[in-house]
């Protein structure tokens, strides 16, 4: 879960915004992490929790213990736990309504189930995440070409 996506080129060589991968390991720990927050983290420290394995119980643990005092030692502030832990959509073997929805919005074929179960479980992450309601969507288009999707 290392992986820094094409579309995320135009911050990816200073991490100044936090990537897919991190964003995926910061809903498994289910911990709320600002821009302001990341900000603060060193560029070490940002590329350290990129590289953190945060797959297993005890990754998750380690991974959760690891960012708390980050934020404390970084932010001087306390973690704050995400108050909704979303839910794991991106290991459904059907495309989520969401991005079937957000597809259409945009006059494109959302991914079929076939290419769905298909995809890289951070791919499966980015397409949900970049297909919600109250976000900045400018990146779905792109992820959909280049993960193969739409030409």
């Amino acid at each position: 879960m290392t992986h820094l996506f094409a579309f995320e080129q135009d911050f990816v060589d200073t991490l100044r915004c936090v990537p897919m991968a991190v964003r995926l390991k910061l809903d498994r720990v289910a911990i709320k992490l600002s821009l302001r927050q990341w900000s603060r983290f060193t560029r070490d420290d940002r590329q350290a929790l990129l590289d953190a394995p945060c797959r297993t119980e005890s990754e998750v643990e380690t991974y959760r213990e690891r960012l708390v005092a980050l934020i404390e030692l970084r932010a001087r502030e306390p973690a704050k736990p995400l108050s909704d832990p979303p839910a794991a959509a991106w290991e459904e073997p059907a495309t989520p309504s969401a991005v079937t929805r957000f597809a259409s919005s945009l006059g494109v074929t959302a991914p079929s189930p076939a290419q769905w179960r298909a995809l890289g479980e951070l791919q499966r992450y980015a397409l949900i995440k970049l297909s919600r309601d109250n976000h900045d969507n400018v990146n779905f288009l792109p992820a959909l070409r280049e993960f193969g999707l739409v030409a």
